[in-house]
């Protein structure tokens, strides 16, 4: 029996060794690691294909997906550079990140599944079959683009970089007379953007028929501020200043835009953001 309890205790200690050392190899697991911009070649074959499709449905949704686009937008016009831009929602690390929790569902999503909440918000088109060459093609794109980041390790530079508050209300008038200054060269006076000779837009529209609906992210005042500031005027991201952000972003947010059937449904728990605009 002595020997019996002896062997035990060996066994008992080194299961503890092996849980501390597997717990210390888990803290040494960074949290959060640096933004590397993706610079990787596009390998051979099949997957290689897909890739090549999903940068391509990215960068000209209105062109590879037609068929589930009902506005003038495409994916890089809130993930800059096809989502490999810092600030500006990039893709980089996202399959990582999910499954995850997300408040506006009120359950754990999967990355498929957020997609598509791009597709019926931000494009205000429809969802992707789940398992359709395009929505395949997306996740290559994006598994391609991440690698190097292991699974739970959260980009620098994900999603748009919250904001401190607004030292003063947003003001919308004046948010007016900013736009005109600062955006209206690339978006219109009238917001609805620049076009092509084929009638594809150069510049997304901000506000009516053809742009995000209501329940896209970027109606909301703070994602929209933050984007602004870290991204606008294209090419000089940071120039503006926080209070003119706000300014400018509660102007074009509070512009009529289509509506999201089934809206009434977000945060079904409870807990909706006050800058929801519904």
């Amino acid at each position: 029996m002595k020997g019996f309890n002896n062997a035990r205790s060996l066994i008992v200690t080194g299961l503890l060794l092996l849980v501390t050392g597997a717990s210390a190899a888990l803290a040494q697991v960074p949290q959060r690691m640096p933004f590397v911009e993706p610079d990787f070649e596009i390998p051979e074959g099949p997957v290689g294909a897909a890739v090549e499709l999903g940068e391509h449905l990215v960068k000209d949704t209105q062109l590879y997906a037609k068929g589930y686009v009902g506005n003038g937008l495409n994916c890089s016009n809130c993930h800059l550079g096809g989502g490999i831009t810092p600030n500006a929602m990039p893709y980089v690390g996202l399959p990582g990140m999910f499954p995850i929790y997300r408040p506006r569902s009120g359950r754990v999503i999967s990355l498929q599944e957020r997609i598509n909440g791009c597709f019926r918000r931000s494009l205000n088109g429809r969802p992707l079959p789940l398992d359709s060459p395009e929505m395949n093609a997306i996740l290559a794109y994006m598994a391609w683009l991440s690698q190097g980041v292991p699974a739970g390790v959260e980009v620098e530079g994900r999603g748009t970089r919250k904001m401190p508050p607004p030292r003063h209300a947003p003001d919308p008038v004046r948010g007016r007379a900013l736009f005109l200054d600062r955006c209206s060269h690339c978006h219109g006076e009238d917001g609805q953007g620049a076009r092509n000779a084929d009638g594809s837009y150069v510049f997304p529209p901000l506000w009516g028929d053809h742009s995000f609906n209501i329940g896209a992210g970027m109606a909301r005042l703070n994602t929209a501020a933050a984007f602004v500031k870290h991204n606008m005027p294209f090419g000089q991201g940071e120039s503006l200043p926080d209070q003119d952000a706000y300014d400018i972003a509660s102007f074009f947010t509070t512009q009529p835009r289509p509506d999201l059937p089934g809206k009434e449904k977000d945060w079904p728990l409870g807990g909706k953001p006050v800058d929801a605009r519904y």
